[in-house]
């Protein structure tokens, strides 16, 4: 086996374009920014679509220049970049897989070779594949996707280490789910579990160098994450509908616990989850 395994874009058309996405996410900002992330530069995974694409944007507006990781979906990086650079800040595309940790190091290094440093990490890409039973899940799959969800988050949080410096802050994104479970995410839950196992070890190891380490631990989202993958077909229609708020949540809702992370508000605020997800874990 390989050292760094394919995506699995084969299996069920991972990771999926947004562009393809029917109604299509709302990522806009719903207010004016306040330069709350002036001069900062950010690099998010995942951040030509769906959370990634709406937390680029909401940083852009706040003030931030933005490095957009992803995997293979050039027209939503492309349409990513032209948002950030609506918002009057700069922004760069860069693919890859975070899989591979000789990407991750590229990534890091390009970012602050063209955008001049590096204050603000997010860690938000992922995969999910719904599987009803245990013994469908094969070893490549569970490679893969801990490879994905939690292998690349580790790269790029090592990458990055050596740029970060006091005031600086890393959100990783884990899930409801390593909370309330999931019965056809298995493989997926456990890399939350650790995302977030992993979030609270990190914060006590980087507090006394002044960088915060956070995470956002969203509900059901509209995103090109699940219908390309992460949900049977049939469930598209019943997504996000037995939370208590009764519906999905859209990308737009979940960016701001993000900023809320990056920026000085949440000062006094380290190896915490916030938890964006419409009522659902505290249901459960």
């Amino acid at each position: 086996m390989s050292e760094v395994m394919e995506p699995m874009i084969h299996e069920d058309q991972l990771p999926g374009h947004e562009s393809h996405l029917e109604p299509k996410p709302d990522w806009e900002p719903r207010y004016r920014g306040s330069d709350r992330l002036k001069g900062k530069v950010a690099l998010i995974t995942g951040g030509d679509s769906g959370i990634g694409r709406a937390v680029a944007a909401l940083f852009a507006r706040e003030g931030a220049d933005i490095a957009v990781g992803y995997l293979c979906e050039h027209d939503d990086a492309a349409k990513a970049k032209e948002i950030v650079e609506q918002e009057g800040r700069r922004a760069i595309v860069i693919a890859g897989d975070i899989g591979d940790k000789q990407f991750c190091q590229r990534a890091v290094r390009q970012t602050v070779d063209q955008l001049g440093g590096l204050d603000i990490l997010v860690n938000n890409a992922g995969e999910q594949h719904s599987d009803q039973d245990i013994r469908n899940i094969t070893e490549e799959q569970l490679r893969r996707t801990f490879q994905t969800n939690f292998f690349g988050m580790f790269y790029l949080t090592q990458a990055a280490a050596p740029y970060l410096k006091k005031g600086s802050a890393i959100i990783n994104c884990t899930s409801e789910t390593m909370y309330a479970g999931s019965k056809h995410l298995l493989d997926y839950s456990a890399t939350k579990g650790a995302i977030t196992a992993f979030t609270r070890s990190l914060a006590l190891n980087l507090i006394t160098h002044g960088i915060r380490v956070n995470a956002v631990a969203p509900g059901p989202i509209w995103t090109p994450l699940n219908p390309f993958g992460g949900q049977k077909p049939e469930k598209i229609p019943e997504f996000g509908k037995s939370t208590p708020m009764g519906r999905p949540g859209q990308p737009n809702e979940v960016a701001p616990a993000f900023l809320f992370l990056a920026c000085e508000d949440s000062s006094y605020m380290t190896a915490q989850v916030l938890h964006p997800d419409g009522g659902d874990t505290t249901s459960s």
